[in-house]
């Protein structure tokens, strides 16, 4: 019975969602869809001038012109953000959301558009070379983040979890943090502009198989439709590669995601 609600469920908002884009060339111009996303993660997600902008925001912005609609960036907390995406409070979760077999519970994912790597952002010298050297230190996560999930499963560590990366960068930097697990390429690109400050890049480790997606409800398979299709044809023509080296000047693109490429397709569960 269950099953055969959620079926119907998701019928009546395929509907009404494909009504709703369809409306974009009518007089009262195109949809605007709610995307919940995060200020303080460059090069990914992050706020510039009062404009979201990044990686992620931008290759999304491109995704919606193709599709025949519009985007709305609103900031949030990570923690909340797939269950804002699940009850309908965003239409679109955009924040380097890694598409974990844990996160398809709750909401359903786009073919992926980057891949990366964890990693731990230490005082020089701390020497924290192997993921054996991060026990029993105090380790500053984004709650709910894949990070949060890593730091969880060091033996000994005193996981701190924290609503934003700049809440945790700070207390790194005030010396109350023996390290800040993070993103490698967000790791960097605090380095990069905080250039005074002693702090260096530790361990690093792979994400495997969870390639970064944008999230939708489960109940709205048009849209994630949308996102697939204006995905594809944004590898096929070059776009990703474009705004992909906009904002990664020094980390390669797979080869995926590359012109011609095939993608980085994602599985979601039955919703």
């Amino acid at each position: 019975m269950r099953s055969t609600l959620s079926k119907i469920a998701a019928i009546i908002t395929s509907a009404a969602l494909t009504l709703t884009l369809a409306a974009c060339g009518s007089d009262s111009g195109p949809t605007t869809l709610r995307v919940g996303t995060l200020s303080d993660a460059p090069p990914s997600i992050y706020l510039e001038n009062g404009r979201f902008t990044g990686y992620d925001n931008e290759l999304l912005r491109d995704i919606a012109k193709r599709e025949g609609f519009e985007v709305e960036f609103v900031g949030t907390e990570f923690a909340g953000l797939l269950a804002g995406v699940a009850n309908g409070k965003f239409d679109i979760g955009s924040s380097t959301i890694s598409s974990t077999e844990k996160r398809k519970k709750t909401v359903a994912f786009s073919n992926g558009y980057n891949t990366g790597f964890t990693t731990v952002v230490t005082a020089k010298g701390a020497n924290f070379k192997d993921a054996a050297s991060l026990s029993g230190k105090r380790l500053g996560v984004v709650q709910g983040s894949v990070q949060d999930e890593f730091a969880g499963k060091v033996a000994g560590a005193q996981v701190v979890r924290f609503p934003d990366y700049n809440a945790g960068f700070a207390q790194l930097k005030n010396g109350t943090l023996d390290g800040w697990v993070v993103p490698q390429d967000i790791g960097q690109k605090y380095l990069d502009q905080n250039p005074a400050v002693p702090l260096e890049l530790g361990y690093t480790a792979e994400d495997k198989d969870t390639p970064s997606a944008f999230a939708v409800a489960k109940t709205n398979p048009e849209l994630l439709k949308k996102l697939n299709d204006g995905l594809a044809k944004a590898i096929a023509d070059g776009t990703v590669a474009r705004i992909y080296g906009q904002f990664y000047k020094n980390t390669p693109l797979s080869k995926e995601l590359r012109q011609g490429g095939p993608g980085l397709p994602v599985k979601n569960l039955d919703a």
